[in-house]
């Protein structure tokens, strides 16, 4: 959920704002990288962009901000947590490197659009692949709920242990599905948090 980013960030704006110093973006998150190894994209929360979080640099800028969604989230290992600057990257095969390529085309298509269910379908190849690296325990669990009650998709922590049920918002049936889905995690012994846009 970008926490740790979110706090190297934060530490980093304290002491440049105590210096009266300004830093462009690109600085700020070479020197967030240099502090954790990697991080994710929260210093651009106001614009989508693909990331490299090993570089901290963008690689893409998208023209608009991500659409709107509502989401249940639910830590799938709540006994665990990822110390992040211990956790070993990704280290991708050439077939997944492959897989990124389409992955990348649809999310930008997705973003442009606002087409939702594209953007499920994206989040949710990404966090399939994710599950070699940082598996997500009951996965397949709280997938088919999402998908026995109208989620978009699932999108997880690629550094931690949370995941996420997708839903569009503008729906009239969401409320009554988000509803269905929580119940449901929730007798499968989860303690899913609702967000809505």
């Amino acid at each position: 959920m970008g926490s740790s980013t979110a706090d190297v960030l934060a530490s980093i704006s304290a002491i440049l704002d105590y210096l009266d110093l300004e830093a462009p973006p690109g600085r700020v998150m070479e020197i967030a990288v240099r502090a954790e190894t990697a991080c994710d994209s929260t210093l651009f929360s106001q614009q989508a962009v693909l990331f490299a979080h090993r570089e901290g640099v963008v690689i893409e800028s998208f023209r608009t901000s991500l659409p709107a969604l509502n989401f249940i989230s639910v830590d799938a290992a709540p006994d665990q947590s990822v110390d992040t600057l211990l956790f070993e990257p990704a280290r991708y095969s050439s077939f997944e490197i492959e897989l990124f390529r389409p992955l990348r085309s649809l999310m930008r298509r997705a973003i442009r659009d606002s087409d939702l269910e594209l953007l499920g379908r994206v989040a949710t190849a990404s966090a399939l692949i994710n599950q070699r690296f940082l598996p997500k325990p009951r996965l397949d669990h709280i997938r088919a709920i999402g998908t026995c009650h109208g989620a978009l998709g699932v999108q997880v922590a690629h550094s931690g242990t949370v995941v996420g049920l997708l839903f569009d918002p503008a729906s009239d049936r969401t409320t009554r599905h988000m509803e269905k889905a929580m119940h449901d995690l929730q007798k499968s012994g989860f303690e899913p948090s609702i967000f809505r846009n």
